[in-house]
């Protein structure tokens, strides 16, 4: 008698938006797009793509421009706020490039019109493009001021039926204080949305959090700095923090 087949595991997540802060693409230097870091996170990206998962990426640009640092400086909030959704553009053009070398095919819709560059956003053709198996790059925020990359991603990720948020970050979950200033800082392996308001615990900003929790939407914050650590969530394994 021939021994039973093995039966292949399944992604635990069908269609997910994946956060990435501009940090998270930058170099040690203050600013800029670190090659080496787009090409580790390209090639996550891929893994899970090539296994079925229905991949759209949201952006942030702080690598290149920080509109609140702008503000802060005395430029005009609103003028500082577009500078910064230019700069997420930067990235998801770079990010595009990557994957397309590896192979996978992507599209990336813009909240701001440029048509030279990228699609303008449309949910319909977004989900066509994920239904094709292309992984869907949203840049220039949500086209408004006053609204972080944060927000865009529990938008976007509501209005295309995403499962959950994975939220990379350069640290394995949420503490209850950073962890590199508090040794007696803990980690946190679930958490509800309201005491993440409550606590004032800075996973994603207060319109973000409110946004899933009206819808119940997850989030996993996880190290995006730990290679397969994308791949790991998408089949399930407790990685980081969830929200929800």
């Amino acid at each position: 008698m021939n021994p039973k087949k093995k039966k292949k595991k399944r992604p635990k997540f069908k269609r997910i938006v994946l956060k990435i802060s501009g940090e998270a693409l930058g170099s040690k230097r203050e600013y800029g797009i670190d090659g080496a870091i787009i090409s580790s996170i390209a090639r996550q990206i891929k893994e899970i793509a090539d296994l079925g998962v229905e991949v759209a990426v949201v952006v942030g640009g702080g690598n290149i421009f920080r509109g609140l640092n702008a503000a802060s400086r005395g430029m005009s909030r609103v003028a500082a706020d577009y500078m910064g959704m230019l700069a997420t553009v930067i990235n998801g053009l770079a990010l595009q490039d990557t994957l397309e070398k590896m192979g996978v095919f992507t599209r990336v819709q813009t909240a701001i019109a440029m048509q030279e560059l990228a699609e303008p956003y449309i949910r319909r053709k977004a989900l066509r493009h994920l239904e094709k198996g292309r992984v869907v790059i949203f840049v220039a925020g949500t086209g408004s001021p006053y609204f972080s990359t944060d927000t865009t991603a529990a938008l976007r990720a509501n209005e295309i039926g995403a499962e959950v948020i994975l939220k990379a970050t350069k640290v394995d979950g949420v503490y209850s204080a950073d962890p590199k200033k508090d040794k007696k800082a803990r980690k946190f392996s679930q958490l509800a949305y309201i005491d993440v308001l409550k606590m004032g615990l800075k996973v994603m900003d207060a319109t973000a959090i409110s946004l899933c929790m009206d819808n119940n939407l997850p989030i996993i914050v996880f190290n995006l700095k730990k290679s397969g650590n994308i791949k790991r969530i998408v089949m399930g394994e407790k990685i980081g923090t969830i929200v929800k």
